[in-house]
This record gives structure tokens, sequence and C-alpha cells, in this order.
């Protein structure tokens, strides 16, 4: 690649005027190859859609449970759901610059190069670098977001998102409330775009990127010794420090079933509390699923698994739940696509995906109260008083 030969068009991504900028540029210079701010999965599924091509759009809950990939999915979701909903707000579908440009290569037979690292990479290094607090701020802008506590007044211009300076605003802003996801999503993926750029054999590139990734890439190129190895950015480490949430997370069982033990050993007739402590366990599931809507099936699943749950520190009690509740909500792509519709809580409640997260997030949230406040309360202290003699 010649750097003299190179043209980097930076675009929104759901902006008319980006779709023909792009095919304008692409037909009036007749590049050797046009490199796109696509990875190959999201490159075939953009091709499929384009030649009409239905995909099976049943989503397995159930595999994305059982894979732990539900922040993953949840995350992917999201990130779809804001770019949809700004698509449907200026009428424009989100990746069309992305389709005007495989169109005008195609017309012109000119080689199309994917430059963006795999979405699911990108991602789960996002989450992995994420802490406690960041990602309670992330979930926090989602329901303010989805229940529309934004304040619309200050919305921006879609055009005017490519002017550099709301650009350097918007990526100090990002920067601020997120750290570590502007991390990965901005900052490494500039420098992943301007190393596959490098590598393109061809002479004369045209390069179609996000607008805010421009400035990056630019910089980048303009001082490739400060490039990371490509390889490096594609790795996900799981090692991210000492998980001191889930070290106090995982003492809290080990604690109860310690003194359970040591009451046993010392002679405490401990009967009575290990009935209490499923029966409070059982009802905490059960009440934190039915109030979060689930089915009477899907319930009774979350309260009879609660008092094994609480004890393994590894299971939760909302995944059974959820799971089951999967089995009478099936998951379509349509109930992803309408998140870009939801204007009320009433729309979100006819979501098969809100559904049966919110009964995830109701049952973990019962067998958590039982588990923080009411065992403790109840059970445990009374017994550890016992067992001490207090």
């Amino acid at each position: 690649m010649k750097r003299e030969c190179l043209t980097i068009i930076g675009t929104a991504h759901v902006s008319s005027e980006s779709v023909d900028e792009v095919k304008d540029a692409i037909y009036q210079q007749n590049p050797d190859v046009v490199a796109i701010e696509l990875d190959a999965g999201r490159y075939t599924r953009l091709k499929k859609e384009m030649m009409g091509i239905e995909e099976d759009n049943t989503i397995s809950v159930t595999q994305i449970i059982k894979d732990n990939k539900v922040g993953l999915f949840f995350t992917t979701t999201l990130l779809g759901y804001f770019q949809s909903k700004i698509g449907a707000d200026v009428d424009v579908k989100p990746g069309s610059e992305m389709v005007g440009a495989i169109e005008a290569c195609e017309d012109l037979n000119i080689p199309i190069a994917l430059i963006d690292r795999e979405i699911n990479t990108t991602l789960q290094r996002a989450l992995n670098k994420m802490g406690f607090i960041e990602k309670s701020k992330f979930l926090f802008g989602l329901l303010t977001s989805i229940f529309g506590f934004d304040d619309e007044e200050d919305e921006i211009d879609i055009e005017d998102l490519k002017n550099p300076d709301n650009l350097d605003d918007l990526m100090e802003m990002f920067k601020d409330e997120a750290p570590s996801v502007y991390e990965v999503l901005v900052r490494e993926r500039d420098a992943y775009l301007a190393g596959r750029i490098l590598q393109l054999p061809q002479d004369h590139v045209i390069a179609v990127v996000g607008a805010g990734h421009k400035p990056g890439i630019i910089k980048y190129l303009d001082n490739p010794e400060t490039l990371p190895p490509l390889h490096e950015l594609e790795k996900i480490d799981n090692d991210g420090g000492i998980p001191w949430v889930k070290i106090i997370l995982a003492l809290i069982p080990i604690t109860f079933v310690v003194i359970f033990f040591l009451a046993y050993i010392n002679g405490i007739n401990i009967t009575g509390n290990i009935y209490d402590f499923v029966i409070i366990s059982m009802i905490m599931g059960f009440v934190g699923s039915i109030l979060s809507g689930s089915k009477i099936q899907s319930a009774i699943v979350g309260g009879v698994v609660a008092p094994l749950t609480i004890i393994h520190p590894l299971l939760a009690a909302g995944w059974f739940s959820g799971l089951t509740e999967a089995k009478f909500r099936k998951v379509r792509k349509r109930d992803i696509q309408s998140l870009a519709h939801m204007e009320s809580f009433k729309d979100l409640w006819h979501n098969n995906i809100f559904r049966i997260l919110l009964v995830v997030i109701g049952t973990n949230l019962g067998v958590s109260i039982a588990t923080l406040v009411i065992l403790p309360s109840q059970v445990f202290i009374p017994l550890f008083m016992k067992l001490f003699g207090g």
C-alpha cells in the first residue's frame, strides 16, 4: 500500500450522506482495492441480506447460557439496539455505507479487503477489561436509554458526528465514562484497522471506516513503529487480575457450609436451621422469578434449585429459571430487530429477549436477597451465636 495513494473515508454508520460519499469515491477513483470496516462474519451476513437470503431466525438462548456467553450476547444486542435505534430515527439501515461500498466494488469488479477484528473477540476483550463499576454504569446507561430518561434536546445531528471537533468531544466523554471499553472499542481497533491497511499489497486503496476511527488510524499510519503486533490484539485473555468480587461471592456460601459443619460436629441440632435455609431459599427464588413475570413452571424451577445454587458459587438460580422460560418464549431475530422500536415498558414487556432476561435477573435478585439479608439474620447469625456461646 502506498501511503500517498490511500484515501480514508470516515463515515457515520447510519448516514445516507455517507453512503453517497463512499459510492462516489469508489466510482471516481476506481482503486485497486476497497478496505471496509467489517469482519468475515458481518460481511457474510450483509451479503446474505443483500441477496435476500433469510437465515434460521431462531436464537438458542439455551446454548448461549450453556456456553457462558450471556454477557457477550446482551452486549452485542445492546450495541445493535443503539445502532438500529439511530438508524430507525434517520430512516437509514445500519451498515448501509458498507453495502454501498460492496455494491460499487461488485459493479467495477474491485476486490474487497475485510480489515476489522472479529466482533466477538472485540466484545469479549471489552467485557474482560470492564470492572464492576464500569459494568454497572454500562447497565445504567442501557436502562436510561431504553426507558427514555436521556435528554432528547441534547441529541446531535448524525452528520455532525463526522465533524472532528464533535468527535473529539464524544470520544473524550466515552473515555471518561468507560475507559476500559474505550481502550478496546476505539484505541485497539484504531491500531488493528491501521495494521490491516498496512498489510494490503495493492497500491491504490480506499478505506471505509467509522469516522471515530479515522484520526487514530491516521496517527498509527504516520507512526507505524507504534503499532502493537496484531496477533496480540486478537488474543482473549481471561486473566484479568484477582477477581475480588467473585472471591467474596464464593466465600459467602463457603461460610454458610462451614457454619453448618461446625455446628454439626459440636453437637448442635441444625435440623431446624437446614429446613429454614431450604424453605427461605426456595420461597425467595420462586418470588423473585414470579415477580419478574415468569411462567409458573420457571418460578418453580427457580425455587427448587435456589438452595443448591446458593451453596454452589458457580451456579445461579436465574440460569435455570431463564432456561425454563426460554422453552416457552422462543427468541427470534425479529425480537432483536424490534428493540429499535421500543418506546415504553409495555413494548419491552412483549419482547421475548427482555422477558427471559428479566426472569434471570429477577430470580437471581430474589436469591441474592435471601443470601445477603434474610438467611444471615434468620439462620446463620443465630446459629453462629449458638456455636460460639454468644
